[in-house]
């Protein structure tokens, strides 16, 4: 990874947050959410996107871990409210659902 490139991971890495989906609904109505698979890395997606790299993004598009937000799956996270973290890249919000981890007690 060259400097200015881990120096934007950082960056992105730095703006990652948690929100609810109830935040993300308007971006979800402009057609602006990005799904980042939950076993794929929600800043190393950021990254590409904000690098425009369209082979790399082509390529994770085509194998499922990014893709546009599907209405079944914002109707399934608006029943569930699962744990979401998110991340913009102009014009797109990337959101990734956390797994939850499993209780120690």
């Amino acid at each position: 990874m060259s400097e200015d490139s881990s120096t934007l991971y950082a960056k992105l890495l730095g703006e990652t947050a948690s929100i609810s989906w109830q935040e993300l609904q308007p971006f979800f109505a402009r057609g602006a959410l990005l799904r980042v698979a939950s076993e794929f890395d929600l800043i190393e997606a950021a990254q590409a996107v904000a690098q425009d790299d369209r082979e790399k993004v082509a390529a994770w598009l085509a194998a499922g871990h990014l893709a546009k937000l599907e209405a079944e799956e914002a109707q399934d996270w608006f029943g569930r409210d699962p744990s979401l973290w998110a991340v913009v890249v102009a014009p797109w919000v990337l959101v990734q659902e956390r797994a939850d981890k499993p209780s120690l007690h």
